[in-house]
């Protein structure tokens, strides 16, 4: 029956498997254990001593400070692309309104999610306007500053 199982789940059998526990319950009785005992020793080999238990909860807690750190990475590294997204998005926009002669720095600010801050700053040439927009990139971790994204767009004067 455990070979039809094996088979459904499409695995070969192992054959250094076969008869282990049967091997070792045969073993246990040889060395004088009755059957209570014997239980005892099987289950302390396949499950290791008393001595390992808890062994994995304190692993998982040595490594939880590696997965804690490898997450809040992965989040500041997706704020950092979000917010030079945002800055491409504010240029544009300031750079629109600017080569309409409208205002520049409040479709800026617009432009962007509302808990980003973001700023434009125009240079007008004779034919086009060239908009810098500067977005702060927030932080996860408090006290450690990424600085800010700067994303350049030029549109010709509408005159």
């Amino acid at each position: 029956m455990a070979y039809l199982a094996y088979r459904r789940r499409g695995r070969q059998r192992d054959p250094s498997r076969d008869g282990r526990r049967e091997r070792d319950l045969a073993r246990a009785r040889e060395r004088g254990r009755d059957r209570g005992r014997a239980g005892e020793w099987i289950r302390d080999r396949w499950r290791g001593s008393g001595r390992d238990r808890g062994q994995a909860a304190v692993e998982y807690l040595g490594f939880l400070p590696v997965l804690l750190a490898v997450a809040l990475a992965a989040v500041q590294l997706g704020l950092v692309a979000y917010a030079a997204q945002q800055a491409g998005t504010a240029a544009r926009t300031g750079a629109r309104s600017a080569s309409l002669r409208e205002d520049y720095a409040g479709d800026c600010a617009r432009a962007v999610s509302s808990w980003l801050n973001a700023s434009c700053v125009p240079a007008y040439s004779d034919k086009e306007v060239q908009v810098t927009s500067t977005v702060y990139i927030p932080s996860v971790i408090p006290g450690i500053g990424f600085g800010e994204a700067h994303r350049t767009a030029t549109m010709p004067l509408d005159h």
